[in-house]
């Protein structure tokens, strides 16, 4: 192992605490040095040797910090990646990774500008979920794909306490916060789309965001794909569902890292980024002859780990980083374009 990477992150909120902090703890190949902590000191309670800084500003200036992790509210993720890059750090950029595809241009300008790098925090493609859909799908076994559909559900009817997410203001609303998850996974199994339409919804009372999102893209061969994210499903539909010639598969979503973390589960825990029994896919199979088969597949472990290696093997090595310039800035242009 080489040198750990010294790493600072800028916010110690939810995302902090659970998506980031216990695994640059638990991967050998960094070193949690610094927290931006503006009113409530709470990191050295979990992590003693932190340095808290008061401010992003007092953070950069540290010199000995290699990379940075940009998880403050989305209209502020331009401002501090940016000013991370002109301070010599590379960056961890949580979703959305820009609100426009020029920022993401620029942002990937000056990292290459500069040699350093710019690598987009997409932890859901490290879910259990997602990597049996990955591994279905790869197997063949549906045949020639028809149509998928990813469902993201929720319900929470009242206006939540966070201003950057539910006032009008760059980044807010429900297709910024779950559309880039619900993208980046689209595009991984599937690719740049053909076209694609998209529809928002404003309906919890009081509202000033949207709270419903659909998005319908279409592929070659007339493969069609459906993401729907919606604040009011009082009963949550199943997370994939992927239709082909000759099978289905059903998967419902499984958040049991973020439930592991709650429970203050170390990642490296025996348990951790295994789901409960019940929670295998289905998957459905209509053989030449007509008979129907069904059989639940066993899910794939999973975790977050595995995101920070490719983040150390990228700095560290030079290793090409699974999300690439191309899909994140596709991902912006969806995000941001009708059609």
């Amino acid at each position: 192992m080489q040198k750990p990477i010294n790493t600072g992150i800028l916010s110690f909120g939810m995302s902090g605490k659970l998506f980031h902090s216990p695994f640059l703890d638990a991967h050998p190949g960094f070193n949690l040095m610094a927290v931006a902590e503006r009113s409530e000191k709470k990191a050295h309670l979990r992590f003693p040797d932190i340095i808290s800084y008061n401010s992003v500003e007092e953070l950069m200036e540290n010199s000995d910090l290699e990379l940075v992790v940009v998880n403050t509210p989305n209209y502020t993720h331009f401002e501090f990646a940016l000013k991370a890059l002109r301070a010599g750090k590379n960056v961890l950029i949580e979703k959305p990774f820009a609100v426009t595809s020029e920022e993401a241009e620029i942002l990937f300008a000056e990292a290459a500008a500069a040699g350093l790098y710019i690598l987009p925090y997409q932890n859901r493609r490290y879910d259990s979920d997602f990597l049996s859909v990955k591994e279905v799908l790869a197997s063949g076994k549906l045949g020639r794909m028809v149509e998928a559909h990813l469902r993201y559900d929720r319900y929470r009817y009242g206006i939540g306490p966070k201003v950057a997410k539910e006032t009008p203001m760059p980044g807010s609303g429900l297709l910024f916060d779950l559309g880039p998850h619900m993208l980046d996974m689209v595009l991984e199994l599937f690719g740049n789309p053909l076209e694609w339409t998209k529809t928002l919804g404003h309906y919890r009372p009081g509202t000033q965001v949207d709270d419903y999102a659909h998005i319908h893209l279409k592929y070659p061969g007339h493969v069609q794909v459906f993401i729907t994210i919606s604040m009011l499903v009082a009963d949550v539909q199943p997370a994939f569902i992927l239709n082909g010639t000759r099978g289905s598969y059903v998967k419902e979503r499984s958040d049991i890292q973020e439930q592991q973390l709650l429970a203050d589960m170390h990642p490296n825990h025996p348990s951790f980024g295994i789901e409960a029994p019940g929670k295998e896919g289905l998957l459905t199979q209509i053989a030449e002859n007509g008979d129907k088969t069904q059989v639940s597949i066993p899910t794939v472990k999973s975790t977050y780990l595995n995101l920070f290696e490719a983040v150390y093997q990228t700095i560290r090595n030079g290793a090409p980083y699974p999300v690439s310039q191309d899909q994140i800035l596709q991902q912006i242009i969806i995000l941001t374009h009708d059609s």
